[in-house]
């Protein structure tokens, strides 16, 4: 489905988008449920939200504990009595720890349940192998009606938040832990399901989904320039359901693409976009993400991603060699 948000360009638009992505999400969760009493806080564990949100509406607010395949049943629930839940937790946790749940309770019933995760990729780095979230887009994309949202932005995460309250059946929108460059400079057009062109090239297109990648991807369109390159780059916020006309269009016009993101090179963006060149029109595609394996670094996200071999300079080559 695909569903239009107004964008008002505020009075200082670099300090309104300012910070974390999380941060403003729940900025931005508190003004809606203000807003909307159906709409209900579901919480884990103690992140910020207590403080937070419970303290403005305490009677939209449930923290069920350290206790996420029950997380996801109690959002089921109270969806299924005409409640819009905000169900809140580590990505790792909710793709892995409660798939079976998501899967079943929320996704399998088809009920409007908006899973909010954190630490998506490895933005939880520090925490370590536990808290990477390298496999959720590929266990999640494959579930039934679940909408998949990954913004490149505190801009972007704005208009998928607003967006996704009024989307019928469950979305995943996955989010980072830190502050993250900027990507959208502007007011723009959001449509869930529709990738937003950052840039403009007919030579290679770079599509990337999430903060760091885009912001790599617009990087590597600066650079490629400078080669006299012309680099299309997409920045594909929803995973599921993709924007098949916008990659198609790249594969048609375009001499191949390059996916980049912050996830295993298995199963996420690059797959995605490999199935629908594969099935509509064939190009060459280079996948940029996290190569296989049991990855135990502790460090940053972008230490990480750098150790794993996403990057701008990674980015350049693959495309520069298309």
């Amino acid at each position: 489905m695909t569903v239009q948000v107004s964008t008002e360009p505020g009075a200082d638009w670099a300090t309104r988008y300012a910070g974390a992505c999380r941060d403003h999400y729940r900025r931005v969760l508190l003004d809606i449920a203000r807003a909307d009493p159906r709409v209900i806080c579901v919480d884990s564990d103690t992140g910020g939200l207590e403080d937070g949100f419970a303290a403005q509406l305490p009677d939209q607010y449930v923290n069920v504990g350290i206790a996420e395949a029950n997380l996801m049943g109690v959002a089921a629930g109270l969806a299924a009595t005409g409640r819009i839940p905000f169900v809140n937790t580590i990505s790792s946790f909710a793709a892995t720890r409660a798939c079976e749940q998501l899967k079943i309770d929320v996704a399998g019933n088809n009920l409007p349940v908006k899973v909010v995760v954190t630490h998506g990729g490895l933005s939880g780095g520090h925490y370590g192998p536990t808290h990477h979230a390298l496999e959720d887009m590929a266990i999640v994309r494959t579930l039934p009606h679940l909408t998949v949202v990954v913004p490149a932005d505190a801009a972007e995460t704005e208009r998928a938040v607003r967006a996704i309250v009024s989307t019928p059946g469950p979305v995943f929108l996955r989010l980072g832990r830190s502050a993250t460059p900027m990507v959208h400079e502007r007011p723009y057009e959001f449509r869930l399901g529709e990738a937003v062109t950052v840039r403009s090239g007919d030579d290679v297109t770079i599509v990337a989904t999430g903060p760091y990648p885009v912001h790599f991807a617009v990087q590597a369109h600066e650079r490629l320039a400078e080669r006299g390159i012309s680099a299309r780059v997409l920045d594909l916020h929803t995973i599921k359901p993709l924007d098949e006309a916008a990659i198609v269009a790249a594969a048609s016009q375009t001499r191949g693409i390059v996916t980049v993101e912050d996830h295993l090179r298995i199963g996420g963006l690059g797959g995605a976009v490999a199935e629908v060149v594969t099935e509509h029109r064939p190009c060459p595609v280079r996948r940029i993400g996290v190569a296989d394996g049991f990855h135990d670094e502790v460090g940053s996200e972008l230490e990480l991603l750098t150790v794993a071999g996403v990057s701008v300079e990674r980015v350049v080559a693959a495309a520069a060699a298309l």
